[in-house]
């Protein structure tokens, strides 16, 4: 990710939190890297087991040309889709949490390595993309009967 593309992602992620200046200033100056913000504004984050999610993005790269912001956790044992704001409270699925409104994520700063192992799969582009819970759900769908099939073997 470019300075320039960085920056708008950063810009785009600190417009969520109470007092977004404070934030960057923070977040810019934080030695780990990363930033506590609000989800239910301006997006929520499905969150997935690794495996699963793992195979859902593979399907979901197929399927779009760009899906919004992933974050995977230490060890992969959790992935987070960016989705629009609302749907967290909404979504039915057995072993899929949400983080919506009224909850906080940790966030790596875009563009930077960090080290606590939070980091970002697909970074966002700062120009608001979020993946599409209906896209998601079937690339979710594709994605177990996937991981299902490979078990039986």
């Amino acid at each position: 990710m470019t300075g320039s593309g960085a920056k708008t992602a950063v810009e785009w992620l600190v417009s969520v939190a109470p007092d977004p200046a404070a934030c960057r200033w923070e977040w810019e100056r934080n030695p780990l890297g990363i930033a506590l913000l609000p989800a239910g504004r301006r997006w929520d984050v499905l969150i997935l087991p690794g495996e699963l999610g793992y195979a859902a993005l593979d399907v979901l790269n197929r399927l779009t040309d760009r899906p919004g912001p992933v974050l995977a956790d230490f060890g992969d044992a959790r992935m987070g889709f960016f989705v629009p704001a609302g749907t967290a409270g909404r979504w039915l699925g057995t072993g899929v949490r949400g983080a919506g409104r009224g909850t906080w994520i940790v966030v790596p700063y875009p563009g930077r390595a960090s080290g606590n192992g939070v980091r970002w799969l697909i970074a966002p582009d700062g120009s608001g993309t979020l993946t599409d819970p209906a896209l998601l759900e079937l690339a979710m769908h594709e994605a177990a009967a996937t991981l299902a099939c490979g078990e039986g073997e």
